[in-house]
């Protein structure tokens, strides 16, 4: 076991999101079937959270840009900080929707499509980010389900206000194509993790990564749809489930996405400052953690165990062998050459 290659590709902001999303989840969907008479303020608290530590990392990071000059000179540090400043406005931004639907929850006094105006703000603004993100090798997935979903946002708020009397299920009709799309490159993805399984020509290491995609987007995707189903069944009165049960699959996929962040790999240098990666951050931090890193441990059966006689024996050989080489060689019988 090696903690070191187990944190190498960890992503603690991904799983930050991840882990907050989760547990906002399972509060809401608890609210809403009445297991739980907790107010909203308090059911959004994984959100107040995840946007506490947004603007704590960003302050931080900025105050180190501030106080550390030389350290813009760092590879891409620059591009590094100008992401993490754009992330920041788009949290600030998606904040400001999130108070928006507490205080409609709460007092009911807004109509929705004012609460969603902040959201399809960002959608907009996410086109550009992506742009960008796309020209300076950044990920931006919070910005494409933003940019992408920017009709459904205007569905959800039209729908909501009663300014549209469809069905839900037509509401969803580009949440549908997107995970139609979706759908596509999960079947494309396991498609290709089975033809390198067949081919001898790649590595076992190959073949593992394009497996472990496969499934991991197969639990990505597909619950997501299971979940779509149910919802839209459930608004439409045709199904009696409990928000609780519905929202079982959607828990399905943020506990994947928890997973899949211990090898998203990547992240912001600058936030909180630590300007290097996390896995080398947190061993410098903990001594001990960098100590038993650098151990890997292998279990070895009884039989695997070599003798220790003939190690001795072999160690003793070999170090005669090195004596031996380095003494002159000289003929045992001179025969001279006539003139």
């Amino acid at each position: 076991m090696n903690l070191q290659t187990l944190f190498q590709d960890f992503n603690p902001s991904k799983f930050l999101v991840y882990s907050c999303l989760m547990i906002f989840t399972a509060l809401f969907a608890l609210r809403l079937d009445g297991f739980i008479e907790w107010s909203y303020w308090t059911i959004f608290s994984p959100i107040w959270f995840w946007k506490g530590m947004v603007i704590l990392g960003a302050t931080i990071g900025s105050y180190v840009w501030w106080r550390h000059p030389h350290s813009r000179l760092e590879g891409d540090a620059y591009v590094h900080y100008k992401a993490m400043l754009i992330t920041l406005a788009l949290h600030l931004i998606l904040l400001m929707f999130e108070l928006l639907v507490c205080d409609k929850l709460e007092s009911d006094r807004h109509l929705w499509i004012l609460v969603f105006i902040p959201l399809i703000f960002i959608s907009v603004v996410s086109i550009a980010v992506c742009i960008w993100a796309v020209k300076h090798d950044r990920s931006f997935e919070l910005e494409l389900f933003c940019a992408v979903n920017v009709l459904q946002f205007i569905f959800l708020a039209l729908r909501l206000d009663g300014f549209i009397t469809w069905s839900w299920e037509v509401v969803f009709v580009p949440l549908w194509a997107l995970l139609c799309l979706s759908l596509v490159a999960v079947l494309y993805a396991i498609v290709f993790a089975a033809v390198l399984l067949r081919t001898p020509q790649i590595n076992a290491r190959q073949r593992r990564t394009s497996l472990n995609s496969a499934l991991a987007y197969t639990f990505l995707v597909v619950p997501i749809l299971v979940f779509q189903v149910l919802l839209a069944n459930k608004l439409d009165g045709d199904i009696s489930l409990n928000y609780t049960t519905v929202a079982m699959p959607l828990l399905i996929s943020h506990m994947t996405l928890i997973f899949m962040s211990f090898g998203a790999k990547g992240g912001n240098r600058w936030w909180f400052g630590i300007r290097k990666d996390f896995c080398h951050f947190l061993l410098s931090l903990c001594p001990l953690l960098q100590e038993y890193g650098n151990i890997s441990y292998q279990p070895r059966g009884d039989q695997d165990q070599p003798p220790s006689e003939p190690m001795v024996s072999e160690k003793n050989e070999k170090h005669i062998k090195k004596i031996d080489l380095t003494k002159p060689v000289v003929p045992i019988i001179s025969i001279d050459m006539p003139d």
